[in-house]
């Protein structure tokens, strides 16, 4: 205990000008055992006796939080003193077992494969929108006719497995194509047990203390070994241009470039997983927004066509979704709920960072400077009762609502689930698209009922600062194929 307490007090002392500074007696670690168990709560506390900006020792990185949305502006235009992306390819490329992008090894790699995210926006977006459309209908049709009758019968399942199950499926087959040979439940069974322990692997945690994680992670990466990739059928253009792109680098081996598309299917599915849950929970457990965007749907996409989903695939345009308000509110709510993403930005060099007017702090290279957006998405002042889903919270006059104030000042940084700046998340655009397109077929062709007597889903805080949290408790339902399509409010 002595030797600890010695760490402590002869350890980092603050300078004039620097953050309030709050270490912990434990060593290394620090406050991590604190923010793991509760980040909003271990950070809003720290707020109230600090003020906006303080540091804390998390886990070896002495992590400066900005916690006022009103002053984000002032940390994300410093993109070349506050960088994110070494940040970031140092993280994945040992998380996933691949070089980093900013080796010498690799020329012009790193700005060819951010080129290529044009490939998941805009007019980009139709052929993955009715790829996807066309997956998540073959799937649910699957999961919800199994049983004979006209009436049909209800199943019981969990929902976070059943939203697991149907986005797992839906995205590998959108983005990377099909194989008869592949056997994606077996993919998705080891895909779980390397994603438990992918907190602790971003922590810094070595590999080899982690149990089979390193043997699952080889076993996960022979998936994407080139030769296997290769024959797959009608993988989508960015994938397809990916793979082309790795087979010009001579230097990249095989395993690495199994590396990279393992890391693009973590970055596919695990946020988007979670986030379906809650899209689809919140409204199943709110029935005024059910019936709402239910209402939405069938306006847009019309009842003649809707009539038909049972027997055949139907298509519904990226531009029908756009129109959906209320379904995109509903979306933009849940992920408001559930995202404890953290933005992070590493020190170049040491400098004096003025955050406004008033307030100017010092920081030092290699430190990290977080912006925390849960404190934003839950601030009373910004958004009115901020614990409770609003399905209409982010519309105004049937249009998106974007102005909400602090201090009588219009927040800019109101919503950040994906990020923001250099940081924002470059496939946001097809994951939000995905996300509309699962609650919109499922209710279109499913009805579904949560348990009675079943606590609250809770989140699950120690995946806290990697995005959408998933539930931390199961949440059993039951589900049947809807029986009148024309008529979802029935």
């Amino acid at each position: 205990m002595s030797v600890l307490l010695v760490c402590a007090l002869c350890g980092r002392r603050r300078k004039e000008g620097e953050p309030p500074l709050i270490k912990g007696w434990i060593p290394f670690l620090g406050k991590a055992l604190e923010y793991r168990k509760n980040s909003h709560q271990f950070l809003t506390k720290l707020q109230q006796e600090h003020g906006d900006v303080f540091t804390v020792l998390i886990a070896g990185r002495y992590m400066t939080f900005v916690m006022n949305p009103l002053l984000y502006p002032s940390v994300i235009k410093h993109g070349k003193q506050l960088d994110f992306h070494k940040f970031s390819d140092s993280a994945a490329s040992k998380a996933f077992d691949y070089p980093s992008l900013q080796n010498s090894r690799f020329p012009g790699l790193k700005d060819e494969i951010q080129r290529m995210y044009t490939l998941l926006q805009g007019p980009a977006l139709d052929p993955l929108t009715l790829s996807m459309m066309g997956n998540l209908q073959r799937i649910l049709r699957r999961l919800l006719y199994c049983n004979e009758g006209p009436n049909g019968e209800w199943q019981e399942a969990e929902l976070y497995e059943f939203c697991k199950r149907v986005m797992f499926e839906a995205t590998f087959n959108t983005l990377y194509g099909q194989s008869k040979h592949l056997q994606l439940d077996q993919l998705r069974e080891d895909f779980d047990k390397f994603d438990a322990f992918f907190p602790l692997l971003l922590a810094r945690v070595p590999i080899g203390l982690l149990g089979k994680t390193k043997e699952i992670r080889k076993k996960l990466k022979n998936f994407f070994l080139p030769h296997r990739v290769a024959e797959w059928n009608a993988p989508c253009e960015f994938i397809q241009s990916r793979a082309a792109l790795f087979q010009k680098y001579d230097t990249l081996k095989d395993h690495e470039i199994a590396g990279h598309h393992f890391a693009m299917l973590w970055a596919s599915v695990g946020n988007t997983i979670p986030a379906a849950f809650w899209c689809l929970y919140y409204l199943i457990s709110h029935p005024e927004a059910l019936a709402a965007v239910q209402a939405e749907i069938v306006d847009v996409v019309g009842q003649k066509n809707i009539e038909s989903i049972h027997k055949e695939d139907i298509k519904i345009t990226r531009e029908q979704l756009d129109q959906m308000v209320y379904l995109e509110s509903s979306v933009n709510e849940s992920l408001r709920l559930s995202s404890v993403s953290m933005n992070i930005r590493v020190v170049q060099e040491d400098f004096c960072l003025r955050l406004d007017a008033q307030q100017s702090i010092n920081l030092r290279k290699d430190d990290i400077i977080a912006l925390y957006p849960q404190s934003t998405h839950l601030d009373p002042e910004i958004y009115e009762q901020p614990q409770q889903f609003q399905f209409d919270r982010f519309v105004e006059d049937r249009k998106d609502k974007t102005e909400f104030y602090k201090c009588g000042q219009k927040v800019r940084h109101y919503r950040m689930p994906f990020g923001s700046g250099a940081s924002q998340c470059p496939g946001r655009f097809f994951a939000n698209n995905e996300l509309k397109q699962f609650v919109c077929v499922t209710l279109l062709m499913g009805e579904m009922q949560l348990l009675h007597g079943q606590p609250e889903p809770m989140l699950d805080n120690s995946r806290a600062g990697l995005g959408v949290l998933p539930p931390a408790n199961r949440i059993p339902f039951r589900y049947r194929q809807k029986q009148n399509p024309m008529h979802p409010e029935e």
